[in-house]
């Protein structure tokens, strides 16, 4: 019967791995690392903040997709605790850490991510169906929409507890992997394997979509005398979303690589060298997400910037908003179904009607 290590602290384990925890991380080169990642995570809570403060606050963004974006913003924030959280128990700090501290550090991490991934999957499911209906947005209910929200971080978390409940090494010391001393290889193949297959699952359904998306707005354009701006919001969404999704593969996949390499028990792959520069690439997606979501939609930013400034909205702004239910809600009278959204041809569409209604009265 093998033997549980269950009472030993981690140093027992970086020797048995032989892992590097980096003890030359003292004095001026830690205070640096501290410094520039107090940083990043100051910069990943103030604008995920503002990202999740920005879809209650404006009445434009209560839609499905943009609910399930401000839960992609609440992963980065929480990515952004786990960060500080690994920030402060790592480097040589790593070999005094207890085994449930460090499952703790390790757990937050991975449901940081899962949350992530499966919230962006959710988001390719919410935008199939809208786009295969041809419309904006989707009709998923608040409530439904609550329940995909908390199923996502009951996932998230079930995910990043799964070691601490069993798939571990302790019992079984030969099985550690190197990077992570008390997770089983087996384990890492499995997650990684299981990450990037739904990466690449993803980015099949967003091409597949974003063409549907491109040759159905091409098609309508001929066909509507709507404006060009509301021709194009959907293929504004799609690309928003889909530089969302490649910041995110982009930033994940040469760590999960890497993890995959140490799972399958690879000796020569020089993988202690380049973990730390992975990790600090994970790091910059949480950052480079809300600078995406404002650089991509200008409605978001103005309406982070307004937040910023405490200013309120200025009167035009507010007649300009009052009007989206009536281009966005509008339906047709037609039994075939809606077009790409209302706001694309039903706006057009309702205009015509009140011209109608006007010529009648």
């Amino acid at each position: 019967m093998n033997e549980c290590y269950y009472d030993k602290r981690m140093d027992f384990f970086y020797n048995k791995t032989n892992t590097d925890t980096v003890d030359e991380w003292t004095g001026t080169k830690l205070i640096i690392v501290l410094c520039f990642g107090t940083f990043f995570c100051l910069f990943i809570f103030i604008s995920n903040s503002l990202v999740i403060a920005a879809v209650v606050k404006n009445k434009r963004f209560h839609f499905p997709f943009y609910y399930l974006l401000a839960n992609l913003a609440a992963a980065d924030f929480f990515a952004g605790i786990a960060y500080v959280f690994l920030m402060f128990n790592t480097g040589p700090v790593s070999k005094t850490l207890t085994v449930n501290r460090w499952f703790l550090r390790q757990g937050l991490l991975d449901t940081s991510l899962t949350a992530s991934l499966v919230n962006l999957l959710v988001i390719a499911v919410e935008r199939h169906m809208s786009i295969m209906r041809m419309k904006i947005h989707s009709n998923l209910t608040k409530k439904r929409v609550t329940f995909l929200i908390i199923s996502i971080w009951a996932i998230a978390i079930f995910m990043g507890a799964v070691p601490t409940l069993g798939w571990n090494c302790l019992c079984d010391i030969t099985a550690c992997s190197s990077l992570a001393p008390l997770y089983s290889r087996s384990y890492l193949v499995f997650w990684s394997v299981l990450n990037l297959v739904v990466f690449f699952i993803m980015v099949v359904v967003y091409i597949r979509i974003y063409m549907y998306v491109q040759r159905k707005t091409n098609v309508l354009s001929s066909h509507t005398s709507g404006s060009i701006s509301r021709r194009r919001t959907p293929m504004k969404l799609m690309k928003t979303v889909m530089t969302l999704l490649g910041a995110f593969v982009v930033c994940w996949t040469p760590g999960l690589v890497v993890l995959l390499l140490d799972g399958l028990n690879c000796t020569y792959c020089g993988i202690q060298d380049v973990k730390r520069w992975f990790l600090l690439l994970a790091l910059l997606n949480s950052v480079m997400n809300p600078i995406i979501y404002s650089y991509k939609d200008d409605e978001m930013w103005s309406t982070m910037k307004r937040m910023i400034c405490c200013s309120s909205e200025d009167k035009s702004q507010d007649r300009y908003s009052s009007r989206i239910p009536s281009t966005v809600l509008c339906r047709s009278t037609d039994t075939s179904g809606h077009y790409i959204e209302d706001g694309i041809i039903q706006g057009t569409i309702c205009g015509k009607a009140d011209l109608g209604d006007k010529g009648n009265s």
